[in-house]
């Protein structure tokens, strides 16, 4: 197997990210957040218009990095959206968590899944499962490998974005990947 260069996604985009976007689109972004990271919170309204400008053109995923450390409800939040994604509602899940206020309590947590209708039961049992945990923690050291160093930090097509978090520079890097891709 080739060594890849530093900063260069070590885990593609793939069905497991819970990814918005067609498969074939010319770019994957892949950004990888703490849901009670301010500069996230801050990065989350330009990454949701970014989106519905750039639709049929991108393919993008969030991967969890909580930064325990600092966050220390970061990693439930993390396993509240994984498991509502194991009932299909994933999306919901991210939208509410960034739209609350930031450090919430597992109850908090469970009123969140009532909200968007999840069997209460089958979310209580996925929130508990610590296979879950291990996975986003595992997905959080592939995160390490491929250079992430906080949060929040974007690749667009396996690469580590390094420029500013704004709709302007981000689509600049859009179109930037876009046009690579065409020429390849």
């Amino acid at each position: 197997m080739p060594t890849l260069p530093p900063d260069t996604l070590r885990e593609p985009l793939s069905d497991q990210d819970w990814p918005l976007g067609p498969d074939d689109a010319p770019v994957a972004i892949v950004e990888y957040s703490d849901y009670d990271c301010p500069d996230c919170r801050a990065a989350y309204p330009i990454v949701e218009t970014l989106l519905a400008q750039q639709a049929g053109r991108v393919r993008f995923a969030v991967r969890h990095f909580p930064l325990t450390n600092v966050h220390p409800r970061a990693l439930a939040a993390a396993r509240a959206a994984e498991a509502a994604g194991r009932q299909g509602k994933f999306w919901q899940m991210h939208h509410i968590l960034f739209a609350q206020p930031i450090g919430p309590s597992d109850e908090q947590l469970h009123d969140y899944a009532r909200q968007i209708d999840l069997d209460m039961e089958r979310f209580a049992d996925d929130f508990a499962d610590r296979q879950l945990e291990r996975e986003i923690l595992r997905r959080r050291g592939q995160g390490l490998r491929s250079g992430v160093n906080g949060a929040p930090i974007f690749y667009i097509n396996g690469a580590k974005y390094t420029g500013e978090v704004t709709l302007e520079a981000l689509t600049e890097a859009i179109d930037a990947a876009a046009q690579s891709d065409d020429e390849s």
